[in-house]
């Protein structure tokens, strides 16, 4: 029988982790048209208002009900504003592992809520889920990403050479794929010991711009 997540709702103190529906079509679309998200991601570009609804009804569904993986949108809890996105993919049920990465829209960068969220997601998947590992894997010059990853307790376990390949602009425009490493970093149960302690110490979640 094949595990999968369940349909869940997680909270932080300004955050709402929720499943995907279809009235964030809008702002899904503008959030992976940004130029960051093209250059780190293999998300199509332009990105249309079908192509988000195509991940919201039927792309995310399947993954999940495959037991593939989760995406859940990412919003204030005030506002209910679509802030981001997490993924989980590549879940191996067996050793209780899964890959995360995470996607903040241009507005709501600089506020620390990719750090927020993937930890919120963490501190689940160890305690409601009992998984044992979470992978993260960045771009080599993608250092945003990689404050995230640090910020919330990974630990770099190496590089995987040209396994990556992100996006660069050329002079007329278009977009070009470069070859890149990835940075692989791990998180256990016990390396998420005193973060949000010490996250709260620090003034919270804050201080740059955060994708993947």
């Amino acid at each position: 029988m094949t595990s999968t997540f369940p349909n869940i709702s997680i909270s932080t103190e300004r955050l709402v982790l929720r499943p995907l529906d279809e009235d964030d079509v809008p702002s899904l679309a503008a959030m992976m048209n940004d130029e960051q998200v093209a250059a780190w991601t293999d998300v199509p570009q332009p990105y249309t208002e079908d192509g988000a609804r195509g991940w919201i009804t039927e792309y995310a569904p399947t993954e999940r009900t495959a037991g593939r993986g989760l995406d859940l949108a990412v919003t204030e809890f005030l506002t209910q504003r679509l802030v981001g996105i997490i993924q989980l993919t590549r879940t191996n049920w067996h050793i209780r592992a899964t890959e995360l990465s995470y996607i903040i829209a241009p507005w709501a960068r600089g506020e620390g809520y990719a750090s927020e969220a993937a930890l919120a997601t963490s501190q689940w998947l160890f305690g409601d889920q009992k998984f044992e590992r979470i992978e993260i894997r960045t771009a080599a010059d993608n250092t945003a990403s990689q404050q995230v990853a640090q910020k919330i307790g990974c630990i770099s376990e190496g590089v995987l050479r040209n396994a990556c390949i992100v996006h660069a602009r050329t002079e007329d425009g278009t977009w070009v794929d470069v070859r890149s490493d990835f940075i692989v970093w791990s998180l256990l149960p016990e390396d998420l010991d005193g973060v949000g302690e010490e996250l709260a110490d620090s003034g919270g979640f804050t201080s740059f711009s955060d994708w993947n």
